[in-house]
């Protein structure tokens, strides 16, 4: 290798440290805009929980798999014949329907300050870096000017998650990111994980998206048996008002024919039994299906185990302000150097072009 393809480490190092206080100028200038820019940034603090659904369609076998399953060993065998499988899961949080609902949760802040709906919390209290005022206010103006200032979101009035506006779907949006679930194709184990910038705010949404995802699940599985539920329940009120009517019939018939030996009246008031009996008999068949169907309704609600709670984070995940003040330093000083020797390099790579 040619002498001038080798860069001398000690010639860039004696040039580095003669200009030492130059470096010590620019990281502390870097310090302190990195600051400025850091620090003002709101925190946001992040929570997750995870969550075991029993999966429908189990055998005899399927609370042993439901058990491995909470301790993340999968030991196969384990199938749904349901349409909705855990990997859709996240999909079904992700849409309008789910995310708004989470708006009109009632939300309180861990310093009490703030005990209002998730929906007014995010419109009207979030908090934003106070350096980006002036280039909100200028995007604000700009779009004023060609027509499309945002316009406040109404709190008072129920969000169409099917028709919402320009703001609205901002919002959302914004839900969208902050919410994030999360399935173990393995184990179907659920991981919700909520970002906010208040600790005990993110826990509660947290608490509720799990609350939401389970009603929805329990919804879904139980749906055909409560439809029967109903059908039976229909039936039943129905029997019960025929029967009643016989019973009624019969009974006034016997009180006004106490003294009656006629066959005619006999034959009358055994007709008016069986009916009665026919009637009861009835009753009795809808009231044992109805009791069956609410069993069968019981026995298609899932359970849930709850793995890990969550819980009010105590240190917030973002912005990290120490790594990106080190960051900052590093570039400046990587920049730097590169300034300095960009005579040296820059001559030495001409230097061996032309040989």
């Amino acid at each position: 290798m040619d002498a001038s393809e080798v860069i001398d480490l000690r010639i860039v190092f004696r040039k580095v440290w003669d200009r030492k206080m130059l470096f010590v100028k620019v990281w502390v200038i870097t310090f302190i805009v990195a600051c400025v820019f850091i620090l003002p940034q709101p925190r946001t603090y992040q929570t997750s929980l995870t969550l075991a659904p029993e999966m429908g369609g189990q055998s005899a076998g399927g609370s042993l798999l439901s058990i491995a399953s909470s301790f993340g060993i999968d030991i196969g065998g384990q199938q749904s014949a349901d349409a909705f499988y855990p990997e859709l899961y996240p999909d079904l949080m992700s849409t309008n329907e789910f995310l708004v609902d989470l708006l009109y949760v009632p939300v309180q802040s861990i310093d009490n300050e703030i005990d209002t709906t998730y929906l007014v919390y995010m419109t009207k209290m979030q908090q934003k870096n106070p350096l980006s005022l002036p280039y909100r206010w200028v995007k604000k103006q700009i779009l004023t000017v060609v027509g499309e200032a945002p316009k406040p979101i109404n709190v008072e009035r129920r969000i169409n998650p099917r028709r919402l506006t320009k703001e609205e779907d901002g919002l959302v949006n914004k839900l969208r990111d902050n919410i994030l679930c999360d399935v173990d194709v393995k184990t179907s184990v659920i991981t919700i994980t909520v970002k906010d910038q208040d600790p005990l705010i993110c826990v509660t949404i947290a608490d509720s998206a799990r609350l939401s995802l389970q009603r929805f699940i329990t919804e879904y599985r139980t749906s055909k048996a409560r439809v029967d539920m109903d059908y039976y329940k229909h039936l039943l009120d129905s029997a019960k008002i025929e029967y009643d009517a016989s019973l009624r019939a019969y009974s006034n018939f016997c009180d006004s024919h106490q003294n009656v030996i006629l066959q005619a009246y006999a034959s009358e008031r055994d007709e008016l039994e069986n009916e009665m009996q026919t009637r009861l008999s009835a009753y009795n068949a809808m009231q044992t299906q109805y009791q069956v169907a609410k069993a069968k309704v019981q026995e298609r609600t899932p359970a849930f185990t709850l793995l890990k709670a969550a819980t009010v984070p105590v240190k917030a995940s973002s912005p990290k302000r120490m790594i990106f003040v080190a960051a900052m330093l590093f570039l400046s000083t990587v920049v730097t150097v590169f300034i300095l020797l960009r005579k040296e390099l820059g001559g030495q790579l001409f230097a061996t072009q032309e040989d």
